[in-house]
């Protein structure tokens, strides 16, 4: 058995209900680094960081080719399994998506997060068919690899305001029997949705978290299985370069600085 495979078989047993995965998404090699240093049991990307610090906006904007070398950079820094966020996976038809999901592969990553949103004009999310096909072709290269890839479905409906519980279930349970094994559902916050989402969905739930949302321990007491950080690490530190700057350039001061992380210790870390 392949080291790959053992980390993938590993990162699949992290999924555990009433004990979540908590994921703090990193962007480049070093803030994965941080974060393994700080005892993560695994490390995900966040499409929304890696596209920023690549020059572009969130949104299937990044080609494949970047996006798989920056998966490639991180799970070349980090001896923990690695989560890839592909957004709806670089392609514009399953035969695409079953592509970046054999270089994903090859760059060494377990798992990914794959979206139903749309990006073209248009209805929201993509139709169901049209995800399934999408999500099979993920399990389909996977499986062909020889690889346990764990497919984390994401679904937008309330990020998007296009359906609440019952079309988010619907949804869950089509891309389940496509092939996915854990499901996705950012924009959720409210305790009773959290827990009806538990109870209706027969597979390990993960959501979004970040300022406002329960605690980790409340997450685990209402039965989610995994708890992701999303962009909003990232965006807290491009807040410091943006106060930083605001400061230097203004008063002339740096008080923004004060608790950085010192050369030293980052470089250190890099070594």
């Amino acid at each position: 058995m392949s080291e790959q495979h053992i980390r993938a078989e590993l990162f699949r047993s992290l999924h555990t209900p009433g004990s979540p995965l908590v994921l703090v998404n990193a962007w480049d090699a070093a803030s994965a680094r941080i974060v393994a240093t700080a005892g993560a049991r695994a490390v995900a990307t966040t499409s929304a960081g890696v596209a920023w610090s690549l020059g572009v906006s969130d949104g299937d904007v990044l080609g494949r080719d970047a996006a798989v070398e920056l998966v490639g950079r991180v799970t070349a820094a980090v001896s923990l399994p690695v989560t890839a966020d592909i957004e709806s996976g670089y392609g514009a038809t399953p035969a695409e998506v079953d592509v970046t999901i054999r270089a994903v592969l090859d760059a060494g990553a377990v798992g990914v997060n794959i979206e139903d949103a749309r990006r073209e004009d248009g209805p929201p999310l993509r139709d169901v068919p049209d995800q399934c096909d999408r999500i099979g072709a993920a399990r389909g290269a996977a499986d062909s690899a020889g690889l346990p890839l764990f497919v984390n479905a994401r679904i937008d409906t309330f990020l998007s305001g296009a359906g609440g519980v019952d079309e988010t279930v619907a949804r869950a349970t089509a891309y389940l029997a496509a092939g996915a094994d854990g499901i996705f559902v950012p924009g959720v916050v409210d305790p009773v949705t959290i827990r009806a989402l538990v109870q209706a969905v027969p597979a390990p739930l993960n959501v979004l978290a970040g300022p406002g949302a329960p605690s980790v321990g409340e997450l685990a007491g209402l039965g989610v299985a995994r708890v992701s950080l999303g962009s909003a690490v990232a965006e807290a530190a491009y807040t410091v370069a943006r106060q930083a700057a605001d400061e230097a350039l203004g008063v002339g001061t740096y008080g923004a600085l004060a608790d950085a992380l010192d050369y030293g210790t980052l470089n250190a870390l890099m070594r």
